[in-house]
C-alpha cells in the first residue's frame, strides 16, 4: 500500500485522471461520485490518532461521520494532512454530550471543538439551505449578503454545496473509508484549479472573507483561482471593511504565518485586498520606494524561518508591516519642528491607532513591535556604555534583524549592520576597538549626537557671617 501512495505523491494528477473517464471529466454530475478504498490513496494512517477517535465514536453512537476540508484536499495532493475537520448529522449539542472533553463554540456558526492535549479536532454538523420559516436566532444575513447567522442543519449534499471551494468539498467516509466528491473537487486538483462552489459575487457577499481565502489557498497550494472565481474580487474587495478586526487578526495570521507569505503579499495587491487589511501602509508603499522591498524581504525571513522549523513571531512581520507609515508619519512631525524620539513615539500611536480599525493587534503583539522601532533609535547610538546597554536589551535581536532588512531595502545606508554584526561576534578586545571608532566617527549609517558639556555655575561670593 505505501509503495502505491508513494507513487501516487510523485504524479497525483496522472493518478487521479485513472479515476474517471472522459465523459466525467466535464463535471456536471447529478449526484456525488464514490470512490471506493481500492481506487484512491488516501489512507487512515495519515490521519491522527483524535482524529480516528472523534469518527469512530460517531460512527458507533449511529451518526454519519467524515473527515472534510483541507485534510482530505491535501492528501490527495500528496501533503502530510495536519487538521482535522470532521463533518456529521450529529447536532452540536449530541456531539457534546458524547465527548466531555468538547466546547461548543461560535455564534454565527456554532461549531464544536473536541480537544485531545494540545491537538483541537473541529466538528461540524452538516449545514442546511435557508428559508423563510428560519428565525433570526437561526439564520440571518445582512442588506449586504453577509451572513450573521448560519445554523441551519441540513444533509451531507446541503453541507457539500454550502462549502466555499470545490477542492474542499470532497469527504471521507469512516464508514467504508470511501471519498464522496460532490462538486467535482477532484478534477480541480488534478487541474490545480480554485475554483468557488455557486455563484461567487454571491458567496464572496455572503463572506467576504472567502476573497482572503482563496488567495491563501492559491498561494498555498500553488493553484490558479479559476477566471469566474477570480472575476468579482477586485470590486469586492471593500466588503473586507464589514469584517470585524479580530477575526481579520486570525487571517492575517494564517495568511502571512504558513511560510507562503511572499507569494501571498504579491496576490493580495494584485486583488486590491491588502489596502483593506494595511490601507495606511499601501499609502506609503505608492510614495517610498523601500516600503514593498522591506516587506517582502520580511515575509521572506518568516517564510524561510518556518521551512526551517524555527520560531517566528507575529510583532516582526507587523513591525515591517506597519513601518512604512510611522517613518512617513514622523517625517511630517519633524518636519513641523518635533525631536526624532518624540516624533517616533507619536507616529507608532497614531499609525497603531488607524491600524486597530481594520485589524486588531493584541498587546503581546504590539508591545514587542514598538521595542523594535524604538530600538532602531538606539542602534545608531553606540559611544560609552550605549552599547552594552543596547545589546542587553531583551528586543536586541529582532531590532538588529530588523536595521539589517532596513539596510537591504535601501530604506539608510549599509554600515551600521555591519558595526553590531562585528560587535556581536567580536571578543573583548574586538569590542573596545569598535567602541573607540565609534566614539571617533559615529560610523556608516550612525547618527550619534556628541554630548555638549555642561557649564559650569559661578559660586557667587561668600555670604557674610
Amino acid at each position: 500500500m505505501f509503495k502505491g501512495f508513494t507513487r501516487f505523491l510523485q504524479s497525483p494528477g496522472t493518478h487521479l485522471r485513472t479515476l474517471f473517464g472522459p465523459q466525467d471529466a466535464s463535471g456536471g454530475q447529478a449526484g456525488p461520485r464514490i470512490i471506493s478504498r481500492d481506487q484512491h490513496p488516501v489512507s487512515r494512517q495519515h490521519f491522527s490518532e483524535a482524529a480516528l477517535k472523534v469518527l469512530y465514536r460517531l460512527h458507533n453512537a449511529g451518526f454519519e461521520a467524515y473527515l472534510v476540508g483541507g485534510c482530505i484536499r491535501d492528501s490527495l495532493l500528496g501533503k502530510m494532512p495536519k487538521d482535522f475537520d470532521v463533518a456529521t448529522d450529529a447536532t452540536p449539542e449530541q456531539v457534546r454530550e458524547l465527548f466531555r472533553n468538547s466546547r461548543i463554540i461560535g455564534r454565527r456558526f456554532r461549531i464544536v471543538h473536541v480537544r485531545f492535549g494540545r491537538e483541537v479536532i473541529e466538528v461540524t454538523t452538516f449545514r442546511g439551505t435557508h428559508n423563510d420559516d428560519h428565525g433570526d436566532h437561526i439564520a440571518q444575513q445582512s442588506e449586504h449578503g453577509l451572513l450573521l447567522r448560519d445554523n441551519v442543519w441540513g444533509s451531507i449534499q446541503e453541507d457539500a454545496i454550502r462549502r466555499d471551494f470545490t477542492v474542499n468539498a470532497i469527504y471521507y467516509s469512516i464508514a467504508d473509508f470511501s471519498i464522496h466528491d460532490f462538486a467535482d473537487g477532484m478534477h480541480d486538483i488534478e487541474s490545480r484549479t480554485l475554483r468557488l462552489i455557486g455563484d461567487p459575487a454571491v458567496r464572496y457577499r455572503e463572506d467576504p472573507v472567502r476573497m482572503l481565502r482563496a488567495v491563501r489557498f492559491a498561494a498555498k497550494l500553488d493553484f490558479h483561482i479559476a477566471p469566474d472565481s477570480e472575476a468579482p474580487i477586485r470590486e469586492l474587495a471593500p466588503l473586507l471593511l464589514q469584517i470585524p478586526p479580530a477575526r481579520l487578526f486570525d487571517e492575517m495570521l494564517k495568511l502571512f504565518m504558513a511560510g507562503h507569505g511572499v507569494e501571498t503579499f504579491r496576490l493580495l495587491r494584485h486583488y486590491g485586498l491588502f489596502a483593506m487589511l494595511f490601507p495606511e501602509t499601501d499609502e506609503a508603499m505608492a510614495e517610498l520606494a523601500w516600503a514593498e522591498p522591506l516587506i517582502e524581504q520580511a515575509l521572506a525571513s518568516t517564510d524561510r524561518r518556518i521551512h526551517e522549523e524555527k520560531p517566528v513571531t507575529p510583532a516582526f512581520l507587523f513591525a515591517a508591516l506597519l513601518w512604512s507609515p510611522v517613518q512617513r508619519r514622523q517625517a511630517a512631525l519633524e518636519a513641523d519642528g518635533m525631536p526624532p524620539i518624540p516624533a517616533l513615539q507619536l507616529a507608532s500611536q497614531q499609525v497603531l491607532s488607524r491600524q486597530l480599525k481594520h485589524i486588531s493587534i493584541p498587546k503581546r503583539f504590539s508591545m514587542p513591535m514598538r521595542d523594535i522601532w524604538d530600538l532602531q533609535q538606539r542602534l545608531p547610538q553606540r559611544r560609552g556604555k550605549r552599547a552594552l546597554q543596547t545589546r542587553e536589551h531583551p528586543r536586541f535581536r529582532a531590532a538588529y534583524d530588523f536595521l539589517l532588512l532596513r539596510e537591504a531595502a535601501g530604506e539608510i545606508k549599509p554600515g551600521l549592520g555591519d558595526w553590531w554584526t562585528a560587535y556581536q561576534e567580536g571578543d573583548e578586545h574586538e569590542q573596545r576597538r569598535l567602541l573607540e571608532k565609534a566614539g571617533a566617527d559615529a560610523g556608516p549609517g550612525g547618527n550619534d549626537r556628541r554630548r555638549r558639556p555642561r557649564k559650569r555655575r559661578r559660586r557667587g561670593p561668600p555670604t557674610p557671617s
